[in-house]
């Protein structure tokens, strides 16, 4: 059975499947989701208008064995940021659609009335467009629950909650997990582009069908290599024991653990927050402190975290949320933060960008830093609500500091700034800056070469390097992207001379193909620069790859550097 491609037009309520283009049948997740935005969607549009358009595609290997294959990728044009985005996540809906024949569904235009709210249901028939009355105004949680007793428990679920109904800046998309708890394609404001299109779930039905791999015994064998190189890597062994958060105490240690607003690198609190600590926790609640978000993950830094009565509080408890309600806002409680986690996850809000505009509503004195208690009531009173208060806070970092005439406003292209100064660990720096969708660590982790000396090493207080680090990393990080791996498949691929190979491997024997490295490498460099051009044509410069001023004005302790890049020296990025 040919993959296909499902157009929904909420205009006219109808549904299309067709075949793939020849020029797309090699693309998948985020270059699939980029190029399809790129060719469709005009880069100058409203990004809540009819003429946006969401696009969700699983990877190019997902629904198979493969280790760690199970993200997948939303993309459109971003409200948060006016680039072009794309969002990823892991959770059953990749594998689903890959299973199902979907190489992508395509949503466009928007209903003619805003009183009307509707599902999207797809199964082995294909796709039809549902009314949805019970569940709007409902969180995720809500959802998740009434969609397995109305179609059954095995089905996945794609959805927004209160804040992609509010068409909030800062609103994601969140996918069921293999436990029916949620994992979210977080930055960019995702929700609320499939908030404009009046969508409030996408349900996905369970299927015995197989995905095709035209060379089964090759791609087995591969697929062995590529999870034994995962596996045997001490980075992935550390997220297995601690999850992401053991990069609190390690990243404190190296004075990049942005606290109170940016304003220090190191927080007198990292020891309360850190993945040590929550580990040890989680083990004396009773909680899981290895746990899969995707079927097939071989990594499991994630977790599950109970209260203090035993009882499930949230999963998937991230190094960055916990650092970005926790150093940043100088909140040293892990159950405050457990419980934002939790809230944020019900109404569908990125954890990221919603603390950081947190942390700077702290230093414009709408809340005391510190205080997690009025951080949990603004979430539920105020941003739930969508008073004004919680509308400026669900509208990014960059709203609060525009509302409040705050200056230490870290965001880059609108979007905040995540868990690492770039004055101490400059190559983060670099991708903040010249990201094509702002502020985003994941789109070239340089943290793994300049910190946990992965690939090499490359000194963190120092310009040398920098720039071709974050370059080869970005485009690295966009094939990577493209599959429906892991980010975190990078470690490994970085430091054994087996892994990179025998993804390339796999991919040529699920498709009958005959890829090499430098093939993979193109892909990447051609999604980079896809990207690069919408943005170009939606009216960025090279003067929108720019980190705010404060940091080339501020020392930031302990290190006393400050981000000493020249415009010229950020401009050479593009140079290939």
């Amino acid at each position: 059975m040919a993959d296909k491609i499902y157009r929904v037009n909420m205009t006219t309520l109808t549904t299309t499947v067709e075949d793939v283009p020849e020029n797309l049948q090699g693309h998948g997740g985020r270059g699939l989701t980029s190029n399809i935005v790129a060719a469709e969607v005009e880069p100058t549009c409203h990004p809540l208008g009819s003429h946006n358009k969401l696009v969700i595609a699983p990877g190019l290997l997902s629904g198979t064995t493969a280790a760690n294959s199970g993200r997948i990728s939303c993309g459109a044009k971003s409200p948060l940021t006016g680039t072009i985005k794309e969002s990823n996540a892991g959770g059953t809906a990749a594998a689903m659609l890959a299973k199902l024949g979907c190489k992508a569904i395509i949503i466009e235009g928007m209903p003619s009335t805003k009183d009307n709210w509707y599902n999207l249901v797809l199964n082995d028939k294909g796709i039809t467009i549902n009314e949805e009355t019970e569940l709007v105004g409902k969180g995720n949680f809500a959802i998740v629950e009434t969609v397995a007793s109305r179609l059954g428990e095995k089905f996945g679920v794609i959805s927004i909650g209160q804040a992609g109904e509010m068409k909030m800046a800062s609103a994601n998309i969140s996918i069921k997990d293999p436990d029916s708890h949620l994992r979210s394609c977080g930055r960019g404001g995702l929700g609320a582009v499939m908030g404009s299109k009046q969508i409030k779930f996408i349900a996905l039905a369970p299927t015995d069908n197989k995905v095709a791999i035209a060379d089964p015994e090759a791609f087995t064998a591969a697929n062995r290599v590529f999870t034994k190189a995962l596996v045997d890597n001490p980075i992935s062994q550390a997220l297995g024991q601690y999850g992401t958060n053991v990069l609190v105490n390690i990243i404190n240690e190296a004075g990049g653990l942005p606290t109170r607003n940016f304003t220090s690198g190191q927080f007198d609190g990292h020891e309360e927050i850190s993945g040590e600590t929550m580990h040890d926790t989680i083990v004396e609640r009773e909680g899981k402190p290895k746990h899969n978000c995707h079927k097939g993950c071989v990594i499991q830094c994630s977790q599950i975290y109970n209260d203090m009565n035993k009882k499930y509080k949230t999963s998937g408890f991230e190094y960055e949320s916990i650092w970005a309600m926790g150093a940043d806002c100088c909140v040293d409680n892990l159950d405050h933060i457990a419980e934002a986690d939790s809230m944020m996850d019900d109404m569908g809000i990125d954890s990221i960008e919603t603390s950081v505009a947190m942390g700077v509503a702290m230093e414009a004195e709408v809340l005391e830093f510190g205080d997690g208690a009025e951080f949990c009531r603004i979430l539920k009173d105020e941003v739930l609500a969508g008073t004004g208060l919680g509308r400026i806070i669900g509208s990014g970092a960059g709203s609060v500091g525009r509302a409040y005439g705050v200056t230490r406003v870290p965001v880059v292209k609108n979007q905040a700034i995540p868990a690492y100064d770039p004055r101490a660990i400059k190559g983060i720096g670099i991708t903040y800056a010249t990201s094509t969708q702002g502020a985003d660590h994941t789109m070239g982790y340089t943290i793994a070469t300049n910190i946990l000396g992965v690939g090499g090493t490359v000194d963190p207080l120092s310009k040398e390097g920098q720039v071709e680090l974050s370059r080869n990393l970005q485009i690295a990080t966009a094939a990577i992207d493209s599959t429906g791996m892991c980010l975190f498949i990078a470690f490994a691929a970085l430091d054994d001379a087996t892994c990179l190979p025998a993804l390339v491997d796999m991919l040529n024997a699920r498709f009958g193909i005959g890829l090499t490295a430098d093939d993979v490498t193109a892909l990447g460099i051609s999604i980079l620069k896809t990207e690069h051009e919408f943005n170009l044509a939606a009216g960025f410069t090279n003067k929108d790859d720019r980190l705010p001023e404060f940091f080339s004005e501020e020392p930031i302790a302990p290190h006393n550097v400050i981000w000493d890049f020249t415009d010229e020296e950020l401009d050479t990025f593009w140079d290939f």
